[in-house]
């Protein structure tokens, strides 16, 4: 089917008021206003949406573990898709299922089945939360399975994904933390620093390699570091020991890195979202989930991998009260970073065209142009789900 949708439209960062979509053949045909519509654009079937709708690209999420009860880190093939499913529905088009720091067999059975997914384009590819991590900040991440840096193990998790691993999470002060991030920029794959405890000059220092390593590696000018969810894994800003996230900040506002907040109410507070898209520009942050199985579920007892979460109140946490991933979907992250005071076309900015550049597919999806693939989402004013459309096919609520 042919479609026409009418409403404001929010792509790339601007707002056009009265303006119309058109879908043509699983592709954005035309954004602008009615009068420009190409007459020769015809069996456009318009939708019935309503006065005060809001039109937005597909959301793209970049750290996320699962959704509706499927833990992407389980490799249970079945649960991965009915979490791919919900997620899609909810406005989710486009997502990097992520992995936790797991056994040797744990990890590559969970790279075999989503692998399977990319190679549907089901997902947009695969991120390995670890396991190269700090144990003084592995978060919910279970300390038995963190490793030195290993070439031949990174080499074997690399192969096994079969070129669908897109990031990884890496901490830059282990020993032979910068041979990591090399072999990672070689084989295509974008490292995220993250689960760290390291000061302020290796922060900075290992970042910049790693731009200077992506930049050199041809696969585009828009590729860049990334750090996985910005204050969480990490010690805290203090003024006489900036640690790590000085130098996030700074190199965010150089435009060298991107920033994940995990913006839901729980890990970081409104004001820190605020603050770093005022510091560092939207075209900085990437807004992520770090959804794990509850999202979509009620409170109860559910898995992060090998471990044990109990959700209370929409707070994941293990036994010992850390956080655990979250129960957000990335509609829930946008809508409620608008209520952090964040315009709205600069939170859509940073969950749809800046994620869509740092994977690389800036030319495929994250933005409503004319000849992307057609992932649209339609809110109401206060952004609650209306209808969802993915390559050009109407989603079920």
């Amino acid at each position: 089917m042919n479609y026409l949708l009418a409403g404001t439209v929010l792509t790339d960062g601007t707002s056009l008021g009265n303006a119309v979509v058109a879908v043509a053949d699983g592709r954005i045909a035309y954004v602008g206003p009615r009068a420009g519509l190409d007459a020769s654009l015809t069996d456009l079937e318009e939708l019935d949406l309503p006065p005060g709708s809001v039109i937005l690209p597909g959301l793209i999420d970049l750290h996320c573990h699962g959704a509706a009860g499927g833990d992407f880190p389980s490799g249970d093939n079945h649960a991965a898709r009915t979490a791919v499913d919900f997620l899609h529905r909810s406005g989710t088009t486009s997502l990097l299922a992520s992995l936790v720091t797991a056994s040797r067999e744990d990890l590559l059975r969970g790279l075999e089945t989503l692998r399977q997914l990319a190679e549907e384009g089901l997902i947009a590819g695969i991120h390995s939360e670890g396991p190269f991590l700090s144990h003084a900040r592995c978060g919910a991440q279970d300390p038995r399975f963190l490793r030195e840096p290993d070439l031949d193990f990174l080499g074997e998790l690399i192969g096994a994904a079969a070129g669908h691993l897109r990031t990884m999470t890496y901490a830059p002060e282990l020993p032979g933390a910068g041979a990591v991030v090399r072999m990672l920029a070689e084989n295509g794959v974008t490292p995220s620093l993250g689960h760290t405890d390291a000061d302020a000059p290796t922060t900075a220092a290992s970042l910049t390699g790693a731009a200077d390593l992506l930049s050199a590696s041809g696969r585009g000018p828009a590729l860049r570091p990334t750090i996985t969810h910005l204050f969480n894994g990490m010690p805290p800003l203090h003024h006489r020991s900036p640690g790590p996230v000085a130098a996030c900040l700074r190199l965010a506002g150089a435009g060298t890195v991107a920033v994940e907040l995990i913006a839901d109410d729980v890990h970081l507070d409104p004001e820190t979202v605020r603050m770093v898209f005022d510091l560092v520009g939207p075209e900085n942050v990437v807004l992520v989930t770090d959804s794990m199985a509850a999202t979509g579920l009620p409170d109860g007892h559910y898995e992060l991998g090998p471990a044990s979460v109990s959700v209370s109140g929409a707070v994941a946490r293990l036994g010992d009260g850390t956080l655990a991933g979250g129960t957000a979907t990335l509609l829930d992250v946008v809508r409620r970073t608008i209520g952090a005071g964040v315009e709205p076309a600069t939170a859509v900015l940073s969950a749809t065209a800046v994620p869509a550049a740092i994977i690389g597919q800036g030319n495929t999806i994250g933005s409503l142009r004319a000849g992307l693939r057609a992932d649209v989402v339609v809110v109401d004013a206060s952004f609650e789900r209306l209808l969802v459309m993915r390559a050009g096919l109407l989603l079920d609520a």
